[in-house]
């Protein structure tokens, strides 16, 4: 299903044509309403009178997190206080947090923003979808809520937490959806394993995960254990929240919302922009937001874009799966590794759960990593050879895929800590972190 036939199936001179007169609106109001974008633009000689195409958007600068932080908290609001209708943050943990606002028409673009991803999983006005991703100050919750009400669902705010509640909502009511994190899916399936409930009977046929990078092993472990279909979506607080890209019921790529958010693909190193096709750092620049516009914004957020044509008729730019973040990449004996490459390969290998943890840590000068994996239940009551030979499979894995060394420590099941938000799966012990 198509929720905004217009827009998302817009022939791309069109398209292209809206892109640059938002853009072109957008530049003005930044110019003219934050003292921020209006100094980055006068030390690089622009105006508003500058930005002539879309090719344009390369001469504007960059916007990271470091620049919310340093004019926190008011400071990128392009509105004041008594025009703003909410405020979120970033579920970041470390040092200010990103504030993002909205006003009344930012979060109505919202909504309609999160009823393009819900109808592009396949829901209309019939369906239940079970919101499982907390609400408060994180976009999550409150994104899904309000798009799923706009779409016509019955929604039911179940939040994160209480397990086996959650399961017992989505039986009695005979939920068709859920929304989550890709973690919390996995401790949802696992209460519903301990308590006995054979997920097969429920009526649940599509998940909507994200808010963290995740495989298409882990798809593929997250669809056999829920029996549904996986569907990724895309957000981040700084551009809206959720609902910045997703995949349609095709799983073939990330449908981004280029009428609103135009992007570009950089080299995660050096910010030059890369060619067509290539693999880098996501940038995104907000082309309808009224509280919190942003130019250029780093994601950090490793990823390719497509712009051939879907078979869903959609003609939106698709985004790769993100590869990881350019800030979650670690450097082990000279060989940059995503954590998301580590969950791909344990998937593949018979014998383990989906829950790990990579521990690095810097001995006499040399980078050591160290994988640690749970066994499924069944093998790790099993003899003490068959977990010698399944340590020995797993490290050969990661050593063929990865091209460095790694050890590997079997540990068994639910010893590893669970998270109800983003799961914690690197601990980098030559930046001083402990284990969890």
């Amino acid at each position: 299903m198509i929720w905004d036939y217009r827009h998302e199936t817009m022939p791309r001179p069109q398209l292209e044509r809206l892109q640059l007169e938002r853009l072109q609106i957008k530049v003005r109001e930044v110019y003219e309403r934050v003292p921020l974008y209006r100094r980055a633009m006068r030390d690089r000689g622009l105006n508003p009178e500058s930005i002539r195409s879309l090719a344009d958007v390369h001469k504007l600068p960059f916007t990271t997190k470091t620049d919310y932080r340093d004019n926190y908290p008011l400071g990128m609001a392009a509105v004041p206080l008594s025009e703003i209708a909410r405020v979120h943050i970033s579920s970041g943990t470390t040092g200010k947090p990103t504030m993002t606002f909205y006003t009344r028409k930012d979060i109505d673009l919202w909504a309609e923003l999160m009823a393009r991803v819900l109808a592009a999983g396949g829901l209309s006005q019939t369906d239940v979808l079970l919101n499982a991703h907390s609400y408060g100050l994180f976009t999550g919750g409150m994104g899904f809520h309000y798009g799923g009400e706009k779409l016509g669902l019955t929604v039911i705010p179940a939040s994160a937490g209480n397990l086996k509640r959650q399961i017992m909502l989505a039986l009695d009511l005979n939920a068709t959806a859920i929304c989550c994190t890709p973690s919390y899916a996995l401790l949802l399936a696992e209460s519903a394993e301990e308590s006995g409930v054979d997920l097969r009977s429920w009526d649940v046929r599509v998940g909507f995960f994200g808010a963290e990078p995740w495989s298409d092993q882990m798809r593929a472990e997250l669809e056999s254990r829920l029996n549904l279909k996986a569907l990724d979506v895309y957000g981040l607080c700084e551009a809206i929240g959720p609902g910045v890209a997703a995949e349609c019921e095709e799983q073939a790529g990330l449908h981004l919302a280029e009428d609103h958010f135009l992007a570009e693909i950089v080299d995660p190193m050096t910010g030059e922009v890369l060619p067509e096709g290539s693999q880098g750092e996501l940038v995104l620049t907000t082309l309808s937001r009224q509280a919190s516009p942003v130019l250029r914004f780093r994601t950090r957020d490793i990823t390719r874009l497509h712009r051939e044509l879907c078979p869903c008729g959609r003609t939106l730019v698709r985004m790769e799966k993100v590869a990881g973040r350019s800030d979650d990449m670690l450097a082990v004996q000279g060989v940059n590794i995503f954590p998301s490459q580590v969950e791909s390969v344990l998937l593949d290998v018979e014998g383990v759960e989906p829950h790990y943890l990579i521990v690095v840590e810097r001995r006499r000068g040399v980078d050591e990593l160290e994988v640690w994996v749970e066994v499924s239940p069944e093998l790790f009551s099993d003899e003490v050879r068959r977990l010698e030979r399944l340590e020995q499979a797993v490290r050969e894995e990661l050593e063929a895929t990865l091209g460095v060394t790694a050890r590997v420590r079997l540990v068994e099941p639910r010893t590893l800590e669970r998270s109800e938000g983003k799961s914690v799966r690197v601990v980098d012990k030559r930046k001083g972190n402990g284990l969890p």
